[in-house]
């Protein structure tokens, strides 16, 4: 009995992680196109491994014949007889090949045939194991780093993290310790290709079952991701427990357990926001902290423009619009962001440039709130409508729709031709107010005439504007005069003397 063969079999299964079956019959296989590269490819080669006792046979087996013409696949009949007494012509016997007939180079044949299968039947179970893994978070240590790509030891194979699935502003060197998720499984010709990754939503997702047991448990369930990453990220958990907080549960006592996921990912700034099935809600939420002040919804285009207030605007933005984009991504919506001047702005120039569709005669309330959800706000929708998407409108049929057509393209050239009108009388308006300006309005002289007989008015204008000071000096001083009962020293007044004059009087 040879039990080494038998232990050596069982280890290389063990250690290959591979059936002992397959070890065997790889073994099997390999001496079988060993004897043929060594006694021809004709031969019909036998290789047997006993499995109780570890004896490994290898026979050819040749026909019985009572005159041998080809020796490869024949045998006479008394040879035939030395291996089996009851050998008769046309019987096949096995004839015993020894180990010392291959020679050298056969051994080393079957030797390099069996490493390459086994290697083969290995690289095809990492495979298939791997690939069932996809998504999963795994961890091992940097091998080398080679022109920027990250090879990582996984134990029995190894992956690599490409620049583009790699957080931006990190280094790692060898034997430093790294967890990613597999990202996807490749065939190549040396046999498959495990990459891995650090900046998918996935990664995030399953750091956070890791750090947040209701969330593994399913209790917290997380809705959406969006993540640029190294920068940001926005994350929509909702809990099936009402009493069970999402939000505050994933955060964690003092913010333990997001700490422990933004050190994870190099300092990246995570918002956790309770999903809403609300559309305008969950977009509001997705937009914190920024303060929404309205919402237009359009749900045909999957679109909806926000307003938010003047001093919020940039924040709602965020850096280079990096808030915008994630809760775009967030919420599956195309978001539209506009300050309340913007807006109302917008809604002026609506209002002067667009007809309402509630303006076109013989719709009734409902039919317009109808046309309105489809989308149709204005008449120029209707003229420019396409005839299927209109008739899938409640209510309205091809002969309708036409008649909603012709309808509007009349209302709106009306419209148009109003709105030409009033541009029109605004602008001869605007025209007659500046002839009135470019008139002469401080009355300038038309001839030098004019202009002597104004410069001999102003002059003499002034003069008089001098002389009233005089006069009014004078008056002030008979005032002074008629308080003090004395006579200024002055010929101008010539006042006469009313004590004397009172004395004649009494004599």
């Amino acid at each position: 009995m040879n039990y080494d063969i038998l232990e050596t079999l069982t280890q290389i299964a063990r250690e290959k992680n591979i059936e002992l079956d397959y070890v065997v019959e790889t073994l099997e296989s390999a001496l079988v196109q060993a004897a043929k590269k060594k006694f021809g490819e004709d031969q019909n080669i036998v290789a047997k491994v006993d499995r109780a006792s570890g004896e490994i046979s290898v026979h050819v087996v040749k026909t019985v014949v009572k005159k041998v013409k080809d020796e490869n696949t024949e045998v006479s009949l008394k040879e035939a007889q030395e291996i089996d007494e009851r050998a008769e012509p046309g019987d096949e016997v096995e004839v015993y090949i020894g180990f010392e007939e291959f020679g050298r180079n056969a051994i080393a044949l079957a030797k390099q045939l069996m490493i390459q299968k086994v290697r083969e039947a290995e690289r095809e179970i990492i495979y298939e194991e791997y690939s069932q893994k996809i998504g999963e978070l795994i961890s091992g240590s940097v091998q080398q780093v080679d022109k920027g790509n990250i090879i990582v030891n996984l134990g029995r194979t190894e992956g690599i993290m490409p620049i583009s699935q790699q957080i931006s502003r990190e280094k790692y060197r060898q034997g430093d310790r790294i967890r990613a998720v597999i990202h996807d499984v490749q065939r190549n010709q040396r046999g498959h290709q495990i990459v891995l990754s650090r900046a998918q939503e996935s990664f995030l997702q399953r750091l956070f079952e890791l750090e947040v047991p209701e969330i593994f448990e399913r209790i917290i369930e997380i809705k959406a991701i969006a993540r640029e990453p190294g920068e940001r990220s926005k994350i929509a958990v909702s809990s099936a427990d009402d009493r069970i907080d999402p939000v505050g549960a994933c955060v964690g006592v003092k913010g333990v357990r997001v700490q422990s996921i933004v050190r994870e990912l190099n300092n990246e700034r995570i918002d956790i926001i309770q999903y809403h099935p609300d559309p305008e809600i969950f977009v509001t939420r997705a937009l914190s902290p920024a303060k929404v002040v309205r919402i237009d919804t359009f749900p045909e285009d999957q679109e909806m423009t926000v307003v938010v207030e003047d001093e919020k605007l940039s924040l709602a933005i965020g850096r280079q619009g990096q808030n915008a984009r994630l809760a775009s991504k967030l919420t599956g919506w195309k978001i539209n962001i506009m300050s309340e001047n913007e807006f109302s702005a917008m809604k002026r120039f609506e209002a002067e440039n667009y007809l309402p569709i509630s303006h076109l005669p013989g719709l009734g309330d409902i039919m317009i709130n109808r046309l309105m959800d489809a989308g149709f706000m204005y008449a120029q929708d209707l003229v420019n409508a396409d005839m299927e998407k209109l008739t899938e409108v409640e209510g309205i049929g091809p002969k309708k729709a036409q008649t909603l057509i012709e309808t509007a393209k009349i209302q709106v050239a009306e419209f148009e031709e109003r709105r030409r009108q009033e541009l029109e009388a605004a602008q001869a308006e605007g025209e007659t107010d500046e002839e009135y300006e470019e008139e002469d309005v401080v009355g300038e002289p038309d001839s030098e005439e004019e202009t002597s007989e104004v410069s001999d008015i102003e002059e003499a204008t002034v003069e008089h504007v001098d002389e009233q000071p005089q006069e009014e000096e004078t008056e002030e001083a008979v005032d002074e005069v008629v308080q003090e009962g004395v006579a200024p020293d002055t010929e101008e007044l010539d006042a006469p003397d009313w004590e004397e004059e009172s004395e004649k009087e009494n004599q």
